[in-house]
């Protein structure tokens, strides 16, 4: 099993990149968060996801263990492989990805490539207690799921195509004992 991979980064194309470990290129497929800190020509250390099947045998590449974990979290999903749950964690950083799953945000989920609705409602409802937000994370990354559900002005902004992270970002100006049309038209004033 292969655990790590450092070497050089020798090439990158759309959504792999190949890292050079003694001589031998090995192809790992990246979200695109990592595929963008990663450089040629320059070392990298990537935590490794093996997937094997009777007729291929994929890597997937991580630069921190916090997002390899999520992306393992993903896989568990029932209707979710291991390239869905990677475009998944491409539409977003990962703290963004983790808010959007436990404020049961599935607009955002279903942007993912290849992403239903039933699949993102899936991912939600299952993954939506676990996923919590690394200590690393901003506490305004976190969105809970009680404060999003508590909160009409937040949930009228969702309806109306926000994710909840960004209605909550929208909302933290504007006053909470204003009635709640009023905190949405001024959430809405702010983000023009």
């Amino acid at each position: 099993m292969i655990a790590t991979l450092t070497g050089k980064v020798s090439e990158k194309l759309a959504n792999l990149v190949v890292i050079d470990v003694a001589g031998v290129g090995y192809g790992v497929y990246m979200t695109a968060e990592d595929h963008g800190k990663l450089k040629t020509s320059e070392p990298a250390k990537v935590y490794i996801y093996e997937h094997i099947r009777e007729n291929s045998h994929d890597l997937f590449g991580f630069t921190s263990e916090q997002t390899k974990v999520l992306f393992e979290q993903l896989i568990e999903v029932n209707g979710v492989g291991p390239k869905m749950a990677l475009n998944i964690l491409s539409i977003g950083t990962v703290n963004e990805v983790r808010a959007a799953i436990a404020s049961g945000d599935v607009k955002f989920i279903q942007a993912a490539n290849g992403v239903g609705k039933k699949v993102a409602e899936r991912v939600v409802v299952e993954l939506k207690d676990k996923v919590g937000l690394g200590s690393s994370a901003p506490d305004s990354l976190f969105v809970g799921s009680a404060a999003v559900q508590k909160d009409e002005a937040v949930q009228a902004l969702v309806s109306l195509g926000f994710s909840a992270a960004d209605a909550l970002s929208a909302l933290s100006n504007v006053s909470a004992d204003l009635p709640t049309e009023q905190r949405v038209k001024q959430a809405l004033k702010a983000k023009v």
